[in-house]
């Protein structure tokens, strides 16, 4: 039996058609499960009987389930989903003025292994298939509509959550697609973003992917410190990273992102700033610093205040477009994967436990 949250638009109406279905059935179905929120086939009111049957019989309509929540006083929030085999993954929504944004895991665990991220030391699970991937956007607005405000709504998609999102091309591809298809989900083209960590086969193959915003996750300038840092740089090292990236189609007006996460004596000093200057095009680059995020166990620090301003500014000069992106939820367990691996860890599933809250340290100053 296919999961309905499966199919692509196309699928759904190739596989109707080829049942003696009319082509307009697809639409009527996609509007009741995706517009209409009705998953009870006994109230799609303009679709045949005959129709309803062999949905029933050929399709099962299960989503993630939201087992877990927890909020930030900054009101970001970050949920738990599992899927039917008992897998689990985090999903993070992250509000800000004039959107809401969620940030969506691609597979359970990562293969990528890099030295600064909580869900590298996991080890890749398994992949998520498509409607997993699309299943916690649709699994967390049904939550929000219940639990926050019916008008509640996601407005932005970030491919940044567990997983290396083009090590799953297919069905990250087929996921994106139902996010921009109007009659699915409808997101435009700029509110989704592709992350990698530079997975050079797979960029080549985005002249076939939906036409989204691409962010690097660049995070080192240097091959050596790069490798540390992201062992994938062994095999697709910065020349052959920058060489794949020149195949990937750019609209007009748009920019990659390079992310890079700020490291207190790693990747922060002026060699850095050089370094990374003489590697970007400036009129095709925005980076985005990410001061790193501490947790348990980690080998790495948070540079201060001061150095992040200074990093920023150093690239400013230069003529580059840079940001640094705002810490949200730090207060719950922000690292990716922390969540999962402090509840699984406990072995608790029973939404009535509370997660004792981790206590932060305070920055010397905020970021303005």
């Amino acid at each position: 039996m296919k999961n309905f949250f499966d199919q692509t638009a196309t699928d759904l109406n190739d596989q109707l058609v080829e049942a003696g279905f009319q082509k307009f059935v697809a639409k009527q179905l996609l509007d009741w499960v995706y517009k209409k929120h009705e998953f009870n086939m006994d109230n799609w009111q303009n679709v045949s009987k005959k129709c309803r049957e062999f949905i029933r019989e050929n399709y099962s309509f299960t989503l993630p389930e939201v087992i877990f929540h927890i909020q930030s006083v900054d009101g970001t929030r970050k949920f738990l989903v599992k899927f039917e085999d008992g897998e689990t993954v985090e999903t993070v929504v992250i509000p800000a003025r004039n959107r809401l944004t969620q940030c969506i895991s691609s597979q359970v665990g990562c293969a990528i292994g890099c030295t600064f991220c909580h869900t590298g030391t996991m080890g890749l699970k398994r992949h998520l298939r498509a409607g997993e991937v699309t299943g916690q956007f649709f699994a967390v607005t049904l939550w929000l509509k219940e639990n926050v405000h019916p008008d509640e709504r996601l407005t932005n998609i970030v491919f940044m959550g567990q997983g290396e999102p083009l090590h799953n091309y297919k069905n990250v591809k087929a996921a994106t697609e139902n996010f921009l298809d109007q009659n699915i989900f409808g997101l435009g083209q700029r509110k989704v973003t592709l992350s990698t960590s530079g997975l050079v086969p797979k960029i080549k193959m985005l002249h076939d992917f939906p036409p989204v915003n691409i962010a690097i996750s660049l995070h080192a300038a240097h091959n050596d410190t790069r490798t540390e840092l992201m062992p994938i740089n062994k095999n697709y090292d910065l020349e052959r990273l920058f060489d794949a990236i020149k195949t990937i189609p750019l609209k007009a007006h748009r920019r990659i992102t390079y992310e890079y996460l700020l490291i207190a004596g790693v990747n922060d000093k002026k060699s850095d700033v050089d370094a990374l200057a003489k590697l970007l095009n400036r009129s095709e680059s925005k980076i985005n610093l990410i001061p790193f995020n501490e947790y348990p166990d980690s080998n790495y620090k948070r540079p201060s205040n001061k150095q992040i301003l200074w990093f920023m500014d150093q690239m400013c000069q230069k003529g580059f477009t840079c940001t640094i992106r705002a810490t949200k939820g730090e207060d719950i367990l922000a690292a990716c994967g922390q969540l999962k691996s402090e509840y699984e860890k406990l072995n608790l599933w029973d939404n009535s436990v509370e997660i004792r809250k981790k206590e932060v340290p305070q920055t010397e100053a905020p970021l303005s």
